[in-house]
């Protein structure tokens, strides 16, 4: 065994003790290759049929858009290719290949991009390096975008090595008619490459085992010429992993901080990756067993450093890949670890460690990586603020009322009782402040937060409750034409809202972001689910996992219809509609209708005549809690609308 700063090591090119030694357990065995794409002595039958392929590749077509990739990651697959041995056998990397390739497009894993760690070959040897050509020709005849690195069993020494069998073959050369090359170095041992997903440019630096100084110095050159990329390193030493491979990283610490910089890894993070907060994902093999780690870069921003490698594993790994799925959407990267060579196999015909690795579920193989993209992004790829658009063109067809709170007061400065709020519609439904009796001056403040999609560039950060009630709403007036309003023909109520992170389901559970005054006794209403002291008309925020509901009570019916949204997180924007065809009532969140859209008829709102509150829930014809949160733009319009017709299409 061969040691890097006194971390255990894959060895030397050549025959390591310990690369001899577990290439002569397989072949003892029954496991070593025949010969090239040769079937596997002792195998069954399914291994023979496998070696030509599991049929069609596909072709190669990712979405550029879509907010959901993946990037496929292939670690050491040297034990496949030690031609000076005559042990070689592309089959298993072909059949990942193929999958990887089957896989681009939006209609499933939406694999945009590949790359190798390294130790394409165990003897780096020509005729080893002559089947790997083959095996990356099948990307080749299809398109697919990929990068390599070069690892210690492909090449000796640091970069400025010269001409090498892995140069001749996986050199700059290899990309000139690739859409993702992006450049090299004078070596041609450190790669660049850009690929588009989630709608931007994401560049990929591929670096030699062994990088100089130089290097160095054109990869951050590299980095600082495309500054609004974020960046993957790639290369084959970096992080080792802190446990044994014969016990669980959840047995010996924390799984998601098991790996440390090995002595070249400190290299590599001192002079490339601490200063560039660009680098936000490292990746390299070499090591075994695999593990992660994240440390804090000079601007205080997370890196998640990753090993993934299975040569130890049986049939030297296989040609495992890890998937990488990243989910914008969600703020997530999903990993997992398969192998598409056994998982093409027929599973009644795989012996039983094929079985056990046609996937790899432990802690540090299948696991959730949280990221923040735009937080993470910021410091060099702020997301665009969306202008502020105009009221009027907010004023849809049917438009009985639209508040907003731009322009009106400073951030943080307090409304006063009877401050007047204008109905921007020109319907006349003006709003105006109404604190309760003994409440704090600053129970009611203008803020500038606002929904990233949101017409008006503020909002109102109300700080109510209950038990005791404290706070201050806003009513309209006695006659307002927004107070008699059934809304016959059906109807759409829109309403930005944002929880802080203090809300408590106790003291602020059920109050109303928008409500109706007038009790459903006092209208006359009765039977199921009816309670005789509620308002006509809520939309409110549950004490249930702060959900979203929609209660009110129809012309038709005597008792309610109630909508019930999913959990809002906190410190989150989130937009709610209601829309009422004139039979059915739906709840949207987000512009995504929820499941608890109940099929009933419920035609128009049920009106006393009496005014509508914001942030204010009245009770036994009292208000009994003010909202705790923030409240940005309110539109009432009198038919219902599509969700490209809602306030975050405009």
């Amino acid at each position: 065994m061969c040691t890097d700063a006194d971390i255990p090591s894959h060895g030397p090119a050549g025959q390591s003790r310990r690369g001899f030694l577990r290439n002569a357990t397989l072949a003892g065995a029954g496991a070593a290759a025949a010969g090239i794409g040769a079937p596997l002595l002792g195998e069954p039958a399914a291994y023979a049929a496998d070696a030509a392929g599991s049929g069609g590749t596909g072709t190669w077509s990712p979405d550029p858009d879509a907010l959901q990739f993946t990037l496929a990651v292939m670690p050491d697959t040297q034990f496949l290719y030690w031609g000076s041995q005559d042990s070689v056998n592309r089959t298993p990397q072909e059949e990942s290949f193929r999958y990887i390739i089957r896989n681009s497009g939006s209609g499933t894993d939406n694999i945009v991009f590949m790359t190798h760690l390294g130790d394409l070959t165990q003897d780096a040897d020509p005729t080893s390096f002559d089947q790997v050509d083959k095996a990356f020709s099948l990307l080749d005849a299809h398109g697919a975008a990929y990068s390599v690195v070069a690892g210690n069993h492909d090449v000796s020494g640091e970069d400025d090595r010269g001409d090498t069998p892995y140069l001749r073959t996986l050199g700059p050369q290899r990309f000139r008619r690739s859409k993702t090359f992006a450049g090299a170095d004078p070596t041609g041992y450190n790669t660049a490459h850009v690929f588009r997903a989630a709608g931007r440019s994401w560049l990929v630096l591929a670096l030699d085992w062994r990088a100089t100084d130089q290097a160095f110095a054109w990869a951050g050159d590299f980095i600082r010429s495309h500054p609004k990329m974020p960046v993957i390193l790639t290369t084959h030493d970096l992080v080792y992993s802190t446990y044994d491979d014969n016990v669980f990283p959840y047995e010996s610490g924390d799984p998601e901080d098991n790996a440390e910089l090995s002595g070249y890894g400190q290299k590599i993070w001192d002079k490339l990756i601490k200063d560039n907060d660009q680098i936000f994902l490292t990746l390299n093999g070499h090591y075994w067993p695999s593990g992660r780690t994240t440390r804090k870069n000079a601007a205080g921003n997370d890196v998640h450093l990753h090993i993934a490698n299975y040569q130890n594993r049986y049939f030297g790994g296989g040609g495992m890949i890890r998937l990488y799925h990243f989910d914008l959407a969600r703020d997530t990267i999903d990993v997992e670890t398969i192998n598409p060579w056994i998982l093409a196999q027929d599973p009644e015909s795989r012996n039983k460690l094929a079985a056990e690795h046609a996937r790899i579920t432990g802690p540090v193989d299948d696991f959730s990586v949280p990221v923040d993209f735009a937080k993470r992004f910021s410091g060099f790829l702020p997301a665009p603020d969306r202008p502020a658009r105009p009221a009027a063109g907010e004023l849809v067809k049917g438009t009985l009322a639209y508040w907003r709170f731009d322009g009106q007061g400073a951030p943080g400065t307090p409304l006063p009782a009877g401050h007047t709020i204008r109905d921007l519609s020109g319907k006349g439904n003006d709003l105006t402040v109404v604190t309760v009796p003994g409440t704090a001056a600053d129970a009611l403040t203008w803020s500038q937060d606002h929904h990233p999609d949101q017409p008006g560039h503020a909002s109102l950060d109300f700080a109510g409750g209950r038990d005791p009630l404290h706070g201050a709403y806003l009513s309209t007036g006695p006659n307002a034409p927004l107070n008699r309003e059934t809304f016959r023909g059906g109807y759409t109520i829109e309403a930005f809202v944002r929880m802080p992170l203090d809300w408590d389901a106790g003291r602020n559970g059920f109050a109303s972001v928008l409500s109706r005054r007038g009790s459903a006794g006092a209208a006359g209403k009765q039977g199921r689910n009816t309670d005789p002291d509620e308002p006509l008309v809520q939309l409110s925020i549950s004490n249930n996992g702060r959900e979203p509901q929609f209660n009110h009570y129809p012309l038709n019916n005597t008792y309610p219809t109630t909508n019930w949204g999913h959990g809002l997180a906190e410190l989150k924007w989130w937009h709610l509609a209601v829309v009422n065809d004139g039979r059915y009532t739906k709840l949207y969140v987000e512009g995504a209708p929820v499941v608890d859209n109940p099929h009933r008829v419920s035609s128009g709102l049920t009106s006393l005549g009496l005014p509508w509150l914001v942030g204010g829930h009245e009770y036994a014809g009292a208000v009994d809690i003010v909202f705790h949160g923030n409240i940005g733009d309110i539109r009432v319009v009198n038919r219902p609308l599509s969700a490209d017709e809602f306030l975050t299409a405009g």
